[in-house]
């Protein structure tokens, strides 16, 4: 429930929406798109793979079906033609490094969001909402129910700005691999932090 209720507190999904579907269910972003939609009870808006390939007929998909919502890696971002999108209120991006050019491009007539997220933290665990002039965009903070730190090759957390390897515990991180104990014990660690009971662990994203 977390990852719902924080699409909807960050996006302002609501009954009205319409969400795209982009993403084949084979890949864990589908769980971002379905989740964002019924949980508020918006639209999910299902579409012939053919219908959104990358390019311009995707740009024509989103005007016809009147999209409100919709998340694409950048670069299928940038295979779209500059196009009035009078209905899209919300354009999130994930997946990718996301270029500041796009964020100029697109964010103009509505919010935009650059998401960061891997599998075993259930797919998102933090967002920036991008604003004009704001430069090169960050993967911005957690998201509610999550929490980040940076640390140093010593596990030390490093001030704000210094380089180091980024941590993500809270209700989402995954219990570990399947069958992978040894890599389960390398890449899922004890979280010291966590308020609760014990046994929360923080996935090192490496």
């Amino acid at each position: 429930g977390h990852l719902a209720r924080a699409q909807t507190e960050t996006f302002g999904v609501g009954p009205d929406g319409r969400v795209l579907q982009f993403a084949p269910t084979s890949f864990d972003a589908s769980v971002f798109e379905m989740m964002m939609a019924l949980y508020a009870g918006a639209t999910l808006v299902l579409a012939p793979r053919e219908d959104i390939a990358p390019g311009p007929g995707l740009a024509d998909y989103l005007r016809e079906r009147r999209i409100t919502h919709v998340t694409l890696p950048p670069s299928v971002l940038a295979t779209l033609p500059e196009a009035s999108l009078p209905d899209l209120a919300v354009l999130v991006c994930a997946g990718e490094a996301l270029p500041e050019h796009l964020v100029e491009q697109w964010l103009p007539g509505r919010r935009m969001f650059n998401a960061y997220g891997p599998t075993e933290t259930t797919v998102w665990a933090t967002v920036a909402e991008l604003t004009p002039g704001g430069g090169k965009p960050s993967i911005g903070t957690a998201i509610r129910g999550a929490r980040t730190l940076v640390v140093d090759e010593s596990m030390r957390p490093v001030p704000a700005g210094t380089p180091g390897e980024l941590l993500i515990g809270g209700a989402g991180v995954a219990r570990g691999y399947l069958g992978r104990p040894a890599l389960t014990a390398q890449r899922f660690i004890p979280d010291p932090g966590a308020a609760g009971p014990g046994g929360a662990r923080l996935y090192r994203t490496g």
